[in-house]
């Protein structure tokens, strides 16, 4: 019995689970959407929320330019910025339209999109959307998603 055991262990070692929710997050945060299995996305929901947290409990230092921080609020901005970067991979490449290759910096897209989207909300900055089984081997599929942004109601 697996007693106090938290998490999946997917038939991986640890390091080949960490590489794999790593990746994960970075194709999560680069286009803001993945499809995956329901499993690994309700892992991969564990490892995103983390991040975002992380980025949004530093407040506005998060997103507001070096130049107007000062030096305790850089050495707090640069903490962060370590931290995401030990959890995932700092730069990823994305190819547009027409063939040419974008590279995105994760760390900096936490920081300036996700930490100023989500400042107000106290979590769950994901959703997961099951889709049904996977053609090839039945596999229960799920596509997870960054909450949008929260309009003014009135």
């Amino acid at each position: 019995m697996r007693h106090l055991n938290d998490g999946r262990k997917f038939g991986r070692n640890s390091s080949h689970r960490r590489a794999m929710f790593r990746n994960l997050a970075a194709n999560l945060i680069m286009n803001e959407r993945i499809i995956t299995t329901d499993a690994k996305a309700k892992e991969l929901r564990r490892v995103a929320e983390k991040l975002i947290t992380k980025a949004r409990r530093v407040g506005a230092i998060a997103f507001t330019p070096q130049v107007d921080l000062t030096p305790a609020q850089r050495g707090d901005r640069l903490n962060l910025v370590r931290a995401l970067e030990s959890e995932l991979p700092r730069k990823a490449t994305r190819t547009e339209p027409g063939g040419i290759l974008v590279e995105v910096d994760l760390v900096e897209k936490i920081l300036l999109t996700y930490a100023k989207r989500f400042a107000g909300r106290p979590g769950g900055y994901t959703r997961i959307v099951k889709l049904g089984p996977r053609r090839g081997d039945n596999a229960p599929m799920a596509m997870i998603e960054f909450m949008p942004a929260e309009t003014a109601s009135a």
